[in-house]
């Protein structure tokens, strides 16, 4: 149980806002999966409902355990991590050629989502062993290891765009914690020589969609039809939208699985600029809310978090409302709180809840 002591340091605005983008994200799945043929029309709702109880579930139990202690079982998680990883490799699901998900009977756990917030974790507890040789070369490739195994296991699933959150975790937290570019520029320059060869690793409908971006007009009918709906979705939402459920790109189902991937071409023509907006403005409260509790963190153990966590969440939003814009290649990056998913919604409210876990704990209990 939580000690009521603790509770006065929670951050309760950081939960609120959570709750908010969880509701407006229930509100717009239930616009983009209207008339889909099923009995009922709440279906995908539900679903995501139940994720989102098994991802509160999740954050009470991270709450209860003083965070600390996810520092000493960091190899422990990592270890889990990797196992989960190579067992989607030989006993996962075929969704379209990508093996992601490990069927549980009563729930498909996507390890490569859960392995967002593992590495976060053990990156932080790594650059607290290695505080005092961070402008290290060898530490630095210590680092990248680390990173790098989970994220090829990962790659060959394959899954592209959480293969690039990692990335974007990994140098976001080695520039917080001080890492001179001088030691991460070799590893940019090594990465930059390898595009080729990671080029002709992509599966065909991965490298059209990179194609696509730099030349939307290539295959409207195909590989660009979705982002080009998509650009219309938006486009024709105008100031303030169609109204919910008023939707015709997503309702007439011109827009394909608009409740995932794209789910911000749904909320851009039904709500508008301003419904937009609002969304933004409710991630930019999130983000800041999680940075702040970083500042006071009573440790740089709970500082690394709150930054890996702020970054992983930053790059997730950018580059899924860009791809719905087109500014962005399409790389199945989900909207978090937003798009439909019970794994990445559970993660992103385990996330959360490991922030609130170090600004509830920031001080010490007064007797």
């Amino acid at each position: 149980m939580i000690d009521r002591r603790l509770l006065k340091n929670l951050n309760y605005q950081l939960l609120l806002i959570m709750f908010i983008l969880c509701l407006y994200g229930l509100l717009v799945i239930s616009s983009a999966t209207q008339g889909m043929g099923f009995d009922d029309s709440l279906y995908y709702v539900r679903k995501q409902i139940i994720g989102m109880a098994i991802g509160l579930v999740a954050m009470l139990v991270v709450l209860c355990i003083d965070y600390i202690n996810f520092y000493r079982w960091s190899w422990y998680l990592y270890a889990c991590n990797l196992i989960f990883l190579g067992l989607v490799l030989f006993i996962g699901k075929d969704a379209g050629g990508a093996y992601r998900w490990i069927d549980l009977k009563v729930f498909d756990l996507q390890p490569s989502e859960l392995s967002k917030f593992i590495i976060i974790i053990t990156l932080a507890a790594l650059l607290m062993d290695y505080e005092d040789k961070l402008n290290s070369f060898s530490s630095v490739l210590i680092f990248f290891s680390h990173v790098l195994i989970p994220m090829v296991l990962i790659f060959l699933q394959p899954d592209l765009g959480t293969a690039l959150v990692f990335t974007v975790i990994f140098f976001g937290m080695l520039y917080f914690a001080g890492v001179s570019w001088r030691c991460l520029l070799p590893l940019v320059c090594t990465g930059l020589a390898l595009v080729p060869l990671l080029w002709t690793r992509l599966l065909p409908y991965q490298k059209m969609r990179l194609v696509v971006f730099f030349n939307p007009e290539i295959d409207p009918l195909r590989y660009g039809y979705q982002l080009k709906q998509s650009m219309i979705a938006i486009g024709s939402g105008g100031v303030t939208g169609k109204g919910i459920y008023q939707g015709t790109q997503a309702g007439l189902r011109f827009l394909p699985e608009p409740y995932t991937d794209f789910i911000f071409s749904v909320l851009g023509e039904e709500l508008g600029f301003l419904g937009a907006v609002v969304l933004l403005f409710l991630y930019f409260l999130l983000i800041y809310q999680i940075l702040k509790i970083g500042t006071y963190s009573k440790d740089t153990f709970g500082a690394y978090i709150c930054v890996g966590v702020a970054v992983m969440l930053v790059f997730q939003i950018l580059v899924n409302i860009g791809m719905t814009l087109s500014i962005m290649p399409v790389t199945g990056i989900p909207l978090p709180f937003m798009s439909y998913g019970s794994n990445a919604v559970v993660v992103n409210m385990l996330s959360i809840g490991i922030v609130l876990n170090i600004g509830m704990r920031r001080h010490k209990i007064q007797f």
